[in-house]
């Protein structure tokens, strides 16, 4: 019996998957040699075609070779979205190593656990981020730094005007002169891409180790094949019936550190031979220019981006008629940003649904079929989908509300160096999302609650242990209770309630300072509550979801503790 939901499928969406068995390797090289003119990057309105990155990606495998570099090595990526993020990631992969994409925004602690979790030899990261390395590099098997200059690729006056800005905002761009740093400049002077053709790879081959908290705040590296990346980048460029090959232009302010944006943009961009327009930081109004100016068609991202658009005192200013598809994910879509981009573009905004360990897309709304607000959609070409008991692991009936597990090519193969955890989360196939969700009668499937505690800030997971160790590390604090709050422009935000010690004295300011030196700017609580007590299970564990409850009726009453 047939899935109810294909019944919902949009006409040209194919009820069979079966494009399955390709390696990245193969997708771009095909891409680089049958359309070597058309572009592949825009960056700040300089244009890099498919032949000029197919040329730059041969010279990094041929310095990565020269590295030593062999088959299932691992090579970190520490790079924002800049023109280099390309060569680097289709040229570690070329060279058959495994890609360890890391978010620049990282602490020295948080980067330094993944890096020596990884055992990564080899770094390609920005210059910005080298005195960050140095005061790591001992404490990891790093052995090797490709450095990326930022304005390396700028257009124009631009190049010359960067580094005076950086300098100014206090900047350090100087790479160290011992033999452990290359310059990315200096590898594309030297090394004949001659020397860097790709290995041949299969499908089952690994591509990546991406990091992930997953369903609990331990960082845990997540086994992407080939044949995993491959799949769901075809899966998407299924769902979205009118894609025209060469004629596309893809909107790229997701990080593509982040398997979101690695999927719907860069390798998306790849299988289509379109352009992505690189935005190393969003920023709404340059965003918008950018949109007007390139002619954006397709435009991934999260609410938070959405909103800063229909709230921009200017937007209806800038001609964006030329988004036609937004896929939405990451955290819960509002109806009311959903009908206000949708006025303002002419375009469609439809929500999904997806998570690093299935590569990571899973679920969307038709793009022009029948939405179901509030809901993530349908399961994507290819993918299998159940609401079961979480203990019992039995699927349960139409709209009962039970955990979403999900089956597909696009399904991890587990955590890197972590049996339990991959026995835990993978079974028979099947991954178990850790996410509370129903599915009504035809098909559509909505996410109720997570089972675990995990905040959504901006697109990015934050858990709430993380948080709550830094606290604790301030002589001061007592106890703490860490939770999600609602924010208008980020979806959730960090809130903690703080119990200090007897006798001890501590400021809201005090606290958040205190976090900024141990956690990613975004995980740092935007708001910190004082008060006498926190609500505790018989064996004494504090129960966040006790201080959710008591936080909406406002029962957990707040002290003055300055």
């Amino acid at each position: 019996m047939e899935p109810i939901w294909l019944e919902n499928y949009e006409p040209g969406v194919p009820r069979d998957f079966t494009d399955t068995e390709g390696t990245l390797n193969d997708m771009f090289t095909e891409t680089v040699e049958n359309h070597p003119e058309e572009r592949s990057v825009i960056y700040f309105g300089r244009s890099f075609t498919f032949a000029q990155m197919g040329d730059m990606t041969r010279r990094i495998t041929a310095k990565l070779r020269d590295l030593g570099i062999e088959k299932d090595d691992r090579v970190a990526l520490i790079l924002a979205n800049v023109p280099q993020y390309i060569p680097a990631h289709y040229g570690v992969m070329a060279a058959g190593a495994t890609v360890v994409p890391n978010n620049p925004l990282y602490t020295d602690k948080e980067l330094k656990e993944q890096l020596k979790d990884s055992g990564a030899r080899v770094v390609i990261t920005l210059d910005l981020l080298v005195p960050k390395l140095l005061r790591i590099w001992g404490e990891t098997d790093l052995e090797h730094c490709i450095v990326c200059r930022v304005n390396d690729y700028l257009p124009g006056i631009k190049k010359y005007l960067y580094p005076i800005k950086a300098r100014l905002e206090g900047h350090k761009r100087k790479v160290p002169s011992d033999g452990r740093f290359t310059l990315f400049t200096e590898v594309m002077a030297k090394y004949d891409p001659a020397d860097g053709a790709p290995e041949k790879l299969t499908a089952d081959d690994r591509a990546m180790l991406l990091y992930t908290g997953g369903t609990t705040g331990r960082s845990k590296g997540a086994i992407l094949t080939h044949r995993n990346l491959y799949s769901n980048c075809k899966q998407v460029g299924s769902w979205l019936v009118d894609i025209q090959a060469g004629q596309e232009v893809i909107m790229a302010a997701l990080p593509f550190f982040h398997s979101y944006g690695l999927t719907t943009c860069l390798h998306f961009g790849t299988s289509c031979a379109s352009p992505v327009v690189l935005v190393p930081k969003f920023e709404v109004g340059e965003v918008m220019k950018e949109i007007q100016k390139q002619k954006v068609t397709i435009f991934p991202g999260v609410p938070t981006m959405y909103v800063a658009i229909n709230t921009h005192p200017k937007a209806s200013s800038f001609d964006l008629s030329s988004i036609r598809a937004c896929l939405s994910g990451a955290a819960p879509l509002p109806v009311e940003v959903q009908k206000r981009f949708e006025e303002l573009t002419g375009g469609r905004l439809v929500e999904g649904f997806g998570l690093s360990e299935a590569s990571p897309v899973t679920h969307a709304n038709p793009v022009y079929g029948k939405r179901k607000i509030g809901t993530t959609g349908l399961p994507i070409p290819g993918t299998d989908a159940a609401v079961v008991d979480p203990v019992t692991k039995q699927e349960l009936k139409t709209g009962e509300v039970g955990e979403m597990a999900v089956r597909g090519p696009q399904v991890m193969q587990g955590y890197w160096n972590m049996p339990e955890e991959t026995a835990g989360q993978l079974q028979e196939g099947w991954l178990f999302t850790g996410d509370m969700a129903q599915v009504d009668e035809e098909g559509y499937f909505a996410i109720v609650d997570r089972i675990k505690d995990m905040i959504i800030a901006g697109g990015y997971n934050i858990y709430p242990r993380e948080v709550e160790e830094v606290l604790y590390e301030h002589p001061s604090v007592l106890e703490c209770g860490v939770i999600g709050m609602p924010d208008e422009y980020r979806g959730e935000a960090v809130k903690a309630y703080v119990v200090l010690k007897e006798g001890a004295k501590a400021t809201e300011q005090q606290l958040i300072d205190h976090c900024q030196e141990g956690l990613a700017k975004f995980k740092v609580p935007a708001a910190v509550v004082f008060a006498e007590d926190l609500p505790k299970s018989l064996i004494g564990k504090i129960l966040r979801k006790e201080i959710r409850r008591m936080d909406d009726v406002g029962a957990l009453k707040p002290v003055d503790k300055e």
